[in-house]
């Protein structure tokens, strides 16, 4: 075990109590199955089926399109009675397979499991992209593209990321508790196709259960089992390396590039299912909870579920004024809860109109505060400056690019200035601005 930190970060409550400890549970289908053909990094898939069609659970109804992009499955069998733009969480419409459940839920295929051991590491990653896994901690970047890296670069560690550092989320807490033996096999899967030589399990601390549970497994194993002090952004990718190996993945860099693969826990289970059993990701462990929540709970959650059939099975304490995909400070609030759950929604949370702050903005103060937060050693508070003034030019030599989005900044100011809205801003400016040059 080790438990070493990494600079800057901050400590929001984490209101993980609610759901942590309690077991999760099947969310009942909807009536309606919104199934959006962009929920993934890359190209959206292309639709193969049409209106008036029947289709079983699994069946593949949007082929990938191109090397990084994934093909999309229903997620219980019925009809499809259209496809057409819908309300996205990226906060517009986009085109979307809608089908309505016919109650039977019938598998298309039913595939007799079979030992990854026996197939080729081709196999496997023709196995992973048929089945559509992505990244499952948010970014949803397809795993048969992470798994392959150029043959310039070399995996020496996996690293298998349970920390979930993010207030309310407990969905991987869960995940890695409720499915340990597929998490343990997707090691596997995952050693075997990347040939390294070190695997790592990250969690934070807060977890002592889940830890004890995981470290005989581990040493029978071989694997490392990372005990980390909680502190967010822990689970963001160049932190948790960091904190892991010691290894600094360069500003412009990926993972691959200081020899470091890291996969989210609940894809990791994912791989189990789509190499040995041919399974497409077609339901994933969402976390259900928020002050405007009744029962809050984690509910395993077929893709395609509209975020309101799931806050009605929990129940809601009046109109929420705010809903976020994903935690608090990295989610994403809907305009509505027509919306549906994707392969990346980690939670779903619901907010009152009294549990939110509503302070004036104040002027910065100077005090430092988001400078000692910031994972990224960036001065916020100046590229917040420049971005709202239109400099961009002074942004970008202060780093805005490098920042990662975490939030830390806004949540320590004193001021409740909102840096890192204005910082996006000045990250998009920046590319906007190279890509018309």
């Amino acid at each position: 075990m080790t438990r070493r930190g990494f600079p800057g970060g901050t400590h929001p409550p984490s209101h993980k109590s609610a759901t942590a400890d309690t077991p999760s549970a099947t969310c009942p289908l909807p009536p309606e199955l919104v199934i959006p053909l962009a929920q993934h990094v890359g190209a959206p898939a292309t639709p193969c089926v049409g209106a008036g069609q029947h289709v079983l659970r699994g069946q593949t109804i949007g082929r990938a399109h191109g090397f990084v992009s994934v093909p999309v499955h229903a997620s219980t069998s019925g009809l499809v009675t259209a496809v057409e733009p819908r309300p996205h969480p990226c906060g517009t419409d986009l085109p979307a397979v809608v089908l309505k459940p016919d109650g039977d839920d019938v598998w298309a295929e039913e595939v007799q499991k079979q030992s990854f051991h026996v197939l080729t590491v081709a196999a496997m990653l023709d196995r992973i992209r048929e089945a559509g896994v992505v990244g499952m901690g948010g970014a949803a970047f397809p795993s048969h593209v992470k798994l392959d890296p150029p043959r310039d670069k070399t995996i020496d560690t996996v690293i298998v990321n349970a920390v979930e550092c993010e207030p309310w989320l407990t969905a991987d807490r869960r995940t890695l508790l409720e499915r340990m033996e597929k998490v343990l096999t997707g090691i596997e899967v995952l050693q075997k196709i990347t040939d390294a030589d070190h695997v790592w399990i990250g969690m934070e601390d807060n977890q002592p259960d889940a830890a004890a549970l995981l470290a005989p497994h581990c040493r029978q194993r071989g694997i490392g089992l990372a005990v980390l002090p909680a502190k967010y952004p822990q689970g963001a990718e160049r932190q948790l390396i960091y904190a892991v190996t010691g290894r600094r993945v360069p500003a412009r860099g990926l993972p691959m590039d200081v020899g470091v693969l890291v996969q989210n826990v609940g894809t990791v289970a994912a791989l189990t299912d789509a190499v040995t059993r041919q399974r497409p990701l077609i339901e994933r462990m969402v976390t259900v909870s928020g002050p405007g929540v009744v029962h809050p709970q984690n509910l395993r959650v077929r893709i395609g579920t509209p975020i309101a059939h799931l806050l009605e099975h929990c129940g809601l304490r009046g109109e929420p004024a705010k809903v976020l995909l994903g935690g608090p400070m990295m989610g994403t609030a809907q305009h509505t809860l027509a919306v549906p759950v994707l392969r990346g929604t980690s939670g779903v949370l619901a907010f009152r109109r009294q549990d939110q702050t509503t302070a004036a903005i104040g002027s910065c103060v100077r005090c430092g505060r988001c400078v000692a937060a910031c994972p990224m050693h960036l001065m916020p508070t100046f590229i917040a400056d420049y971005a709202r003034r239109d400099e961009l030019a002074l942004a970008e030599r202060f780093a805005a690019r490098n920042c990662i989005e975490c939030g830390s900044c806004s949540f320590v100011c004193p001021a409740g200035i909102p840096l890192v809205q204005s910082i996006r801003y000045a990250k998009g400016a920046i590319l906007a601005r190279r890509r018309s040059m």
